[in-house]
């Protein structure tokens, strides 16, 4: 799922979006809540309407934007305490509030409001979040007056393998329409990543959609999906897009570089999206040296199409019964081809 923060996927209309093959995207409740407020998207006829997508949308809790202001909040039990980025103002976002702005959105998937613990802190800590992020879910399922979205649950408990099992158990047991592994990629070497998703997904049901939150590069992904993982966001398509750089077959190239300058070549002669049928590496890299917005756009069209054509790629050979086979060189936990993850 591209990631849409505040009702856009940034430098993307949603005609653009749609060509590269996205189906759903994930938009931020905490954000749309400062900006504009839930109100005002309500008034423009919801989320769908407002931003002019008529695919899904997935709205996270907020959760996870909040817990990164460390130095800005406080929780309770009842939720926690902030001070607004925007404006200084203090403002509560509790389990309930979470759940109210995210009917108000009307996405199509919501989250419930977890409590992320970074990485690293004491098991003692994470047991207490994950613990509270029951009670929570408990909260938002009482909350939740709009059964036409689907309100997911978050697994969460660190690196621990016990209160991971022991949160996603709960969580089973509540029969929700979908759940999320949480949690992760919040500074774990890639490894420990791997392996709480190998132990998390499997404990989860098999004909519930099963969701790993802000992952999303080529190993990660192969890795999560052999585990039984179905669903991904991540912002890497679009920020690398910001910062100059395509994603090519699993590589990383910054336009920038030298190469690239009287390179007359599509970015992947193969890929079918409209920057590669239409442009060359050399006029993209000229874009970006010369800071256009044109070369943002082009890279995200071209990186968005790459990852979603990798899922699809991974999801026929599924069904081919070649998965192990097709994507071992990204399966192999020895391998050191690897895109940073975020």
């Amino acid at each position: 799922m591209p990631v849409g923060t505040l009702a856009n996927v940034k430098t993307l209309t949603p005609a653009q979006l749609r060509d590269t093959g996205a189906q759903m995207i994930l938009s931020n409740t905490y954000h749309l809540h400062l900006q504009p407020g839930e109100g005002i998207v309500a008034g423009g006829g919801g989320l769908h309407k407002f931003m002019g997508w008529d695919g899904p949308i997935l709205t996270d809790s907020g959760g996870f934007q909040v817990f990164s202001l460390s130095e800005m909040r406080k929780i309770s039990e009842r939720g926690v305490k902030f001070r607004s980025p925007h404006d200084g103002q203090i403002i509560e976002l509790t389990p309930e509030r979470s759940i109210e702005i995210q009917n108000t959105l009307g996405a199509d998937i919501i989250m419930a409001f977890d409590e992320c613990p970074p990485y690293p802190v004491s098991r003692e800590e994470v047991e207490t979040a994950t613990e509270r992020t029951y009670r929570w879910l408990l909260r938002c399922i009482e909350t939740h007056k709009r059964p036409e979205q689907a309100l997911f649950g978050i697994v969460q408990g660190g690196i621990y393998s016990d209160l991971r099992s022991r949160a996603a158990n709960a969580l089973t047991e509540l029969d929700l329409p979908g759940y999320a592994i949480g949690g992760v990629s919040v500074g774990e070497e890639p490894e420990l990543i791997h392996e709480i998703v190998r132990v998390t997904a499997p404990l989860l049901p098999v004909n519930k959609p099963r969701y790993l939150m802000g992952v999303g590069t080529y190993r990660e992904i192969a890795i999560a999906i052999a585990a039984g993982i179905d669903l991904f966001d991540c912002v890497i398509p679009t920020r690398w897009a910001r910062h100059g750089t395509a994603m090519v077959r699993g590589e990383r190239w910054n336009l920038k570089n030298a190469r690239f300058r009287e390179d007359f070549q599509p970015l992947d002669a193969d890929c079918p999206c409209y920057t590669c049928k239409n442009f060359t590496r050399a006029y993209i890299s000229h874009l970006v040296r010369s800071q256009e917005i044109l070369a943002y756009t082009l890279l995200s069209i071209h990186n968005i199409t790459e990852i979603i054509h990798f899922t699809q790629k991974i999801r026929q050979s599924i069904l081919q019964g070649s998965f192990a086979t097709d994507f071992a060189r990204w399966l192999n936990t020895d391998n050191s081809v690897e895109l940073e993850h975020g």
